[in-house]
């Protein structure tokens, strides 16, 4: 069988897009990746032989090329991973698809090829059994029929037809003969094909129990890969912490760094403070004598100043003294000017009534 089909004979009848492994031939456990990406897998229908094959060409090389029988089985192992055994290439191919409908579409392809290869299948052997029962009978009836002509036939008749007889004899027993060696052979191989595919079911069940166990393993190891990988996260989520608390303290480096650059400049400006005040205390002696003088002399000014309040408080209650009399003699003023003005209005009316008389007199 060519691995890559001619068209004329060959036609796709589906094709998909996968990752294509097989089962490794050591360990019949561990899958082996047949492609380093995902190649072209379709299925092919050879109207001649009225057969089909699963076919994928990864460039120059053919990586599955695998007739479907009726005892096949595609298996999913997972929501994305199917497999199969192939007793004749001695191997189990798997397929990893981007999705599970993908899966599932080819899972479903497989099991219409399969069931129209068992019909297949069983239409050739139909076809067989009767070919070989129409010749065993062709076989029984030929000499019956070849002796009811010679017994109920006159002797003439057997003389012109002796020959023709004979001869149809022969030719009816050479095909009796080469039938029967094609119905033997058909046994034999039918007998040999039964067998391969007794064994190819022992090893598919082989294959079946060696990937269970796989599975199993796989899953353990899936497991422990996951608590390993929740261990590392927990242990990516305390180096983080780490980072940041080292982060934090390397701010806080910065921070105090800063702060002690300030506090070198404060106290280099202390320090010339301190030397100014220094010089200065060179001079606090007469600042002493000084202050001294100007105490003595602040201790005279207090008590000017204290004699000067005496006076203040002095003068005050003399001017309210003198208010008080300004007072007594506005009132006094007032009361003299009331009896002014009364005289006066008195000597208006005195100088009137003296007029008065003058001009009478």
């Amino acid at each position: 069988i060519s691995p890559v089909p001619p068209y004329s004979r060959e036609q796709p009848i589906f094709t998909t897009r996968a990752h294509v492994f097989q089962i490794d031939p050591s360990t019949k456990k561990n899958w082996v990746p047949a492609s380093k990406q995902a190649v072209t897998v379709s299925y092919f229908y050879d109207s001649t032989r009225n057969s089909y094959r699963i076919i994928s060409v990864d460039g120059a090389k053919v990586i599955i090329n695998s007739t479907i029988t009726p005892n096949m089985t595609f298996t999913k192992t997972s929501q994305k991973f199917g497999q199969w055994a192939d007793s004749r290439a001695n191997t189990v191919f798997g397929l990893g698809f981007p999705s599970e409908q993908q899966l599932t579409k080819f899972a479903e392809k497989f099991q219409e090829v399969k069931e129209a290869a068992k019909l297949a299948r069983d239409r050739s052997q139909e076809k067989i059994e009767t070919s070989s029962n129409h010749s065993q009978e062709s076989g029984r009836e030929t000499p019956s029929s070849t002796r009811a002509s010679s017994v109920n036939g006159t002797d003439d008749e057997k003389a012109s037809h002796g020959g023709s007889a004979e001869a149809h004899l022969k030719s009816e027993n050479d095909k009796l003969k080469i039938a029967l060696a094609q119905s033997s052979s058909n046994v034999k191989k039918w007998e040999t094909e039964l067998q391969s595919l007794r064994e190819s079911n022992a090893r598919l069940s082989t294959a079946l129990q060696e990937s269970a166990a796989s599975i199993e393993h796989w899953k353990k190891q899936f497991s422990a890969c996951k608590e390993e990988n929740d261990q590392l996260k927990g242990k990516i989520e305390e180096l983080e912490e780490q980072c940041n608390e080292i982060n934090k303290e390397k701010e806080r480096n910065a921070q105090l760094s800063r702060r002690l650059q300030e506090l070198e400049t404060e106290l280099q400006d202390k320090e010339l403070e301190l030397e100014e005040l220094r010089k200065q205390g060179e001079i606090i002696p007469e600042l002493m004598s000084e202050c001294e003088s100007v105490s003595e002399q602040l201790q005279a000014a207090e008590k000017k100043n204290k004699d000067l309040e005496e006076k203040v408080r002095t003068l005050r209650t003399e001017v309210e003294e003198n208010k008080h009399r300004q007072t007594n003699l506005k009132t006094e003023l007032k009361n003299f000017l009331d009896v002014l003005d009364g005289k006066i209005d008195e000597l208006h009316d005195f100088r009137q009534g003296l007029s008065k008389l003058g001009v009478d007199n």
